[in-house]
């Protein structure tokens, strides 16, 4: 039998005026009561679990919380050979902000060894009042933590004693391409570590990611940096409210020898809904049975590279932020990405002197200077995540490049960002919680009505970046175009089907669409169904971010155009049926409408397009769970 259809013909009739409530995501000011008001009371009558009333009003702490900057040094675990106990050193008074064009005295120039630019640029960031200790940020050290130091580190902190009941576990979620552990901590005040009992606490888990991309050191250092404080520091009283699972470091062989890229040349944060590495596949599982409640991934960016050469200036920002951005995201997420974590978020950083601005990135065309917001496809971990319908925020620092220069101001901007989200989570546990139970009944009850997003683009905006002069420091607006991934255009929709019919050679795409926790029905018995046939019409061009896969000797995308057929088809038994009525519904169609360069289609997991159809009825067949 098909999934069960969560809610009734009393709540399709009234979601839409609920969502009519909502104030435009551009709303600068918050929600206003009213609205809140209206859309509380209609929602009440859609479910047993309304959503929570929208409020910018911070929940009290747990007792005795205090933030990590500017405190007596903690305990670091001990390593063999390694001086981890970190000294204080004092606070420097901020930099002084130059303006744009401003005439000061002449700077001492004194190049940094081998960076891009000057002393006067260096002397814009300066270390945090705080010095942070792993193996890798020991003074005069020349390599960052290696995997044997990480696993060591993890370990000891399994063992040192912690107060409250808390335990720390190490958890191994499988093995990079070169056999080194891919290890997680899971800290808690649970009995046990699996997926029931952290249920049983009744407090929400949240995922924290790092280095994901080998060549961005400050996300894995930092996230050392906050398992020991969970386990056993600052950070632990929020345990009383929360389950953390610590993931430093996500892409073992690419940091041990400092490329972006898995061993076999993927870049694995592009790989979360088609999962070709192993790496991937590790989060995946973890997600799919923990189903946290935030997931945040944690990068840095490049400062220079090409940068410099179009804008003859320098990465002028501390930290990059965004959250999921992806068609088909349920509005809710969004706002809770927005108002409960990003907004606090940027405030915590500024009360520590670091700046921050949304995410963007720069294209390697020599004459395209546009910027452009994290994209709406479907492949990374925070659009991914997002569909799963948690909070999924990316923390990138400034840092690709720089080796060790300002590696204590990047950590802590990393753990300023972190340490918030998760004053966030343990602020909003309750509301989260209800937020996610409706979110849940809703997608599920969107099957065969109204249109699902199949591609959506970025917004072209003008937008004002602040860069650095590389000689003198001096601040350097850039009015850009900026490709906004706040305000989607829908490029491609299609009517919402019930579902999707797969044919039994798909085994390889309904192996994945497990791993990322998607319900799999077997048809027990052969039967007819109203299917929407995809029927090829063309080719399209490949994006340049394909066509340099295919020149580096990646496989790219099979970019196809189809024209949809409707017609009753016979199934045999022992094909597959994947159900809209299911909360990861969004990312159902993500990964089987066959015209995205992200598709299960496009990326060869699906043969050919007769082996998949949209089903448009409801289907009157047998069906068993799939194995």
């Amino acid at each position: 039998m098909t999934l069960p259809s969560y809610f009734g013909a009393a709540f399709r009739a009234c979601r839409p005026a609920a969502l009519a409530a909502l104030p435009s995501a551009s709303h600068s000011h918050g929600w206003h009561l009213a609205a809140v008001v209206a859309t509380a009371a209609l929602l009440s009558a859609c479910g047993s679990t309304p959503l929570p009333p929208w409020s910018a009003a911070k929940a009290p702490m747990p007792p005795k919380q205090r933030p990590i900057g500017g405190v007596p040094p903690w305990t670091a675990p001990a390593l063999a050979g390694v001086v981890t106990t970190p000294t204080l050193t004092p606070a420097p008074a901020p930099t002084p902000e130059i303006p744009s064009g401003a005439v000061t005295a002449p700077v001492q120039i004194r190049e940094i060894g081998e960076l891009p630019y000057s002393g006067a640029v260096a002397a814009r960031f300066p270390d945090p009042g705080t010095r942070y200790a792993t193996p890798g940020l020991a003074t005069d050290r020349r390599a960052f933590t290696t995997n044997a130091e990480l696993d060591q580190w993890l370990r000891n902190l399994t063992n040192a004693p912690s107060p409250k009941g808390t335990k720390a576990t190490l958890l191994e979620l499988g093995h990079s391409q070169q056999g080194t552990p891919i290890e997680a901590l899971v800290v808690t005040r649970a009995q046990d570590i699996n997926p029931d009992s952290l249920d049983a606490t009744h407090r929400p888990t949240v995922v924290l990611i790092g280095q994901q991309h080998g060549d961005e050191p400050a996300s894995s250092e930092a996230l050392l940096v906050v398992a020991q404080e969970l386990a056993q520091g600052l950070l632990e009283p929020l345990l009383e409210r929360l389950n953390v699972i610590v993931v430093p470091r996500a892409n073992p062989d690419g940091a041990e020898v400092g490329t972006r890229a898995t061993a076999n040349g993927i870049d694995m944060d592009r790989d979360h809904l088609v999962l070709n590495t192993p790496e991937a596949r590790a989060l995946a599982v973890l997600v799919r049975n923990y189903r946290p409640i935030l997931v945040l991934d944690a990068h840095e960016f490049t400062v220079a590279g090409p940068y410099l050469e179009k804008f003859k200036a320098l990465q002028y920002y501390d930290a990059l932020l965004e959250y999921a951005t992806p068609a088909n995201i349920q509005p809710f997420i969004t706002k809770a990405s927005k108002e409960w974590y990003h907004q606090p978020m940027v405030k915590a950083l500024k009360e520590q002197n670091l700046t921050s601005e949304w995410l963007y990135t720069l294209s390697n065309e020599p004459n395209d200077v546009q910027l452009s917001m994290g994209d709406a496809q479907v492949d990374s971990a925070r659009n991914v995540n997002g569909l799963k319908n948690a909070v999924s925020l990316v923390v990138e620092s400034r840092g690709i490049g720089l080796g060790h220069t300002h590696i204590q101001r990047r950590v802590h901007t990393h753990v300023t960002a972190i340490t918030s989200a998760l004053h966030s989570s343990v602020e909003r546990a309750e509301s989260l919680e209800q937020v996610r139970s409706f979110v849940v009944r809703d997608i599920s009850a969107q099957a065969c009505r109204d249109q699902v997003i199949v591609e959506a683009g970025s917004t072209p905006e003008q937008h004002d970046i602040t860069m650095l002069d590389p000689d003198t420091g001096a601040d350097k607006t850039v009015q850009v175009d900026w490709n906004s991934s706040l305000k989607l255009r829908t490029l491609v929709s299609r009517p919402r089907p019930c579902g999707y019919w797969l044919a039994a050679s798909a085994e390889t795409a309904i192996e994945r669409l497990k791993l990322l926790g998607v319900q799999v029905l077997r048809v027990a018995e052969q039967g007819s169904l109203l299917a929407d046939t995809y029927h090829q019409t063309g080719n399209s061009a490949p994006t340049p971010q394909e066509a340099l896969a295919t020149l580096n000797g990646q496989t790219s995308p099979q970019r196809v155009q189809v024209a949809l057929v409707r017609s009753a088809i016979d199934v045999t038994a022992g094909s597959y049926y994947v159900p809209m009525n299911q909360p990861l519904a969004a990312l159902v169609v993500a990964a089987l409408e066959p015209d995205t360069q992200s598709s299960y289609f496009a990326n060869r997991l699906i043969g050919d397009l007769s082996d998949t159809a949209r089903i448009m009825s409801t289907p009157a067949l047998v069906f068993e769970e799939s194995e």
